[in-house]
């Protein structure tokens, strides 16, 4: 396969920069909420368990719609699908400035899970076919860094415009950009060929279209990737609730006003931002020696992660309860660029969507939706520094998870059938 067009132009670093760029549109759009729970409890007298409800919606509206997003992708368009996506969560997005009604609100929060719901099954496939396995971890890492750039910008101008003009102009501003570079990416972007579900020929048989139970194979015969799944819902536990509730902790228990707190909270996560980049760097550089590699630094970078938000929220205050959540924010993205490839790894090429959608329900389901929740339900129960001592637990239980899947992954790995990818010539979406 090749990247390159005839004036020499890299179609690969173009696509990347395109589902860079609406990947962070994505989690401005997501996080942009979080900034203006203290506003939305004023104006609309919200509960912390209401308010969590607001960021819950979202992911459990991917729940409910991943799956069959993630199946146009692989049987119909990556380009298409992505741009009707960026189209949803960008209109869902808009329409909250409208709203004056907390259930209102909510049905937008919906509607913007419903947009992202197919977004990033397409683009981790797009990535997959555009660089090869060697490098895969790498390029996901760089790709997985626009989430906390996206969720920082997000929490900033969230806290900034809303201190200034209302939370209403906070949802209408971030909105527009999306819709802008999704333009750009159904004008620019290339795709690939969609990939037959078949059996290579073998000696005398031909090959042939896979039956549904070698489909379904490809993922419950997986220990690595099921593993994979699970661990993954353990840490999106953990950094969705520190991601959603760490402007409101700032706020309570640093007595920062939320403009500040915002501010604080960016700083917090900028840091993530070169964590999941290192660790693909360091999933990749580590796979050239060892063969499963990818789940089991995965596994060791959960394990260190909750080590470190336990040390933050249970020892330490003021300046060294900062530095050391700054620490926590890169450590706890370590795991994802390898655990990311891992689901490309093991399964067959044309359905390399599906995978992710499956990651993202479960991860979704089990852990981003619940994550805020909960915690939000804890601080109504006790306060949010007990909540924030307690969830570090599941990047626990995920870190031995991903040690599970250590076992399997090279044995899984190998029962995958070599499959050429190929650049579609056409605009056509057949």
């Amino acid at each position: 396969m090749s990247t390159r067009d005839a004036n020499g132009t890299d179609r690969a670093t173009l696509v990347f920069i395109l589902v860079f760029l609406l990947y962070m549109f994505d989690y401005i759009d997501r996080q942009v909420v979080t900034a203006l729970f203290p506003f939305l409890k004023s104006d609309l007298g919200l509960s912390d368990t209401q308010t969590g409800l607001l960021v819950s919606a979202v992911y459990w509206s991917i729940v409910a719609f991943a799956f069959p997003a993630s199946i146009l992708v692989d049987r119909w368009s990556r380009k298409y699908s992505v741009g009707i996506m960026v189209a949803l969560w960008s209109v869902a997005t808009g329409a909250a400035a409208f709203v004056k009604t907390f259930p209102m609100l909510l049905l937008t929060r919906f509607g913007v899970g419903v947009g992202e719901s197919g977004y990033s099954p397409g683009g981790t496939a797009m990535i997959s076919w555009l660089y090869p396995e060697e490098k895969r971890s790498r390029m996901l890492g760089l790709w997985n860094a626009s989430i906390p750039i996206g969720s920082l910008l997000g929490v900033v101008i969230g806290g900034l415009v809303a201190a200034s003009w209302g939370w209403h102009r906070a949802f209408g501003l971030v909105a527009l950009p999306g819709l802008v570079v999704g333009l750009l990416f159904l004008l620019l972007a290339r795709d690939y060929r969609t990939v037959k579900l078949e059996v290579p020929a073998r000696a005398a048989f031909a090959a042939r279209k896979m039956r549904a139970r070698e489909i379904v194979s490809e993922f419950v015969r997986k220990p690595s990737l099921l593993l994979t799944y699970a661990a993954f819902a353990g840490n999106t536990f953990v950094t969705s609730a520190y991601l959603n509730w760490m402007p409101s902790y700032f706020n309570r228990f640093w007595d920062m006003p939320m403009a500040r707190a915002g501010l604080t909270t960016g700083l917090v996560l900028i840091f993530s931002a070169g964590g999941a980049p290192l660790g693909g760097f360091l999933a990749d550089l580590w796979g050239k020696r060892r063969a499963n590699a990818r789940p089991l630094f995965a596994g060791l970078a959960s394990l260190a992660s909750a080590a470190i938000w336990i040390t933050a929220f249970g020892l330490l205050h003021g300046t060294p309860q900062l530095v050391a959540m700054m620490i926590g924010a890169a450590v706890s993205v370590l795991y994802i660029s390898g655990a990311s490839a891992l689901t490309q790894d093991v399964v067959h090429p044309g359905l390399w969507a599906v995978s992710w959608s499956l990651c993202v329900i479960v991860q979704n389901l089990l852990g981003s939706s619940l994550g805020p929740l909960v915690t939000g339900a804890i601080s109504d129960w006790r306060d949010l520094r007990t909540a924030f001592l307690v969830v570090p637990a599941a990047s626990a239980l995920a870190g031995c998870l991903f040690l599970a899947a250590s076992r399997y992954y090279v044995r899984d790995k190998r029962r995958v059938e070599p499959v050429e990818v190929e650049e579609r010539k056409t605009s056509s979406a057949a």
